[in-house]
């Protein structure tokens, strides 16, 4: 039998409540559709790392990197009411453009297919 790490029990779980968090309690504030990609969490529990992505415009990209530094607190205080642990871990959020860039690729791909058929 595997045995995992409590902290990467800990990252699925944040990634889950954050993302029950983002589609139900703070849809409302943010404009774009953002998605939380990653989540890690430091060894001793007490900080973790969020990334995320945001499709949309690329003008919303600072208002929400701006929102999700204001309301960390918020956000930490809603994810405790969910956690089971003694400390709630320090929040940081930081942005993954992984998901534009493997858009980017694969419209480049299908330019590339569409010029080779001509």
């Amino acid at each position: 039998m595997r045995q995992f790490k409590r902290s990467t029990r800990l990252a699925e779980q944040i990634l889950r409540d954050l993302s029950n968090l983002m589609e139900n309690e703070l849809a409302d504030q943010v404009s774009g559709m953002v998605t939380f990609t990653r989540v890690r969490v430091s060894e001793d529990l007490r900080n973790v790392m969020v990334y995320y992505s945001v499709l949309g415009k690329e003008k919303d990209r600072p208002a929400i990197a701006d929102y999700f530094e204001n309301e960390k607190k918020h956000i930490r205080h809603l994810l405790g009411s969910n956690l089971h642990i003694r400390h709630i871990p320090e929040l940081t959020f930081r942005f993954d453009p992984s998901i534009e860039e493997g858009i980017r690729i694969e419209q480049l791909l299908n330019e590339i297919k569409d010029n080779s058929k001509e």
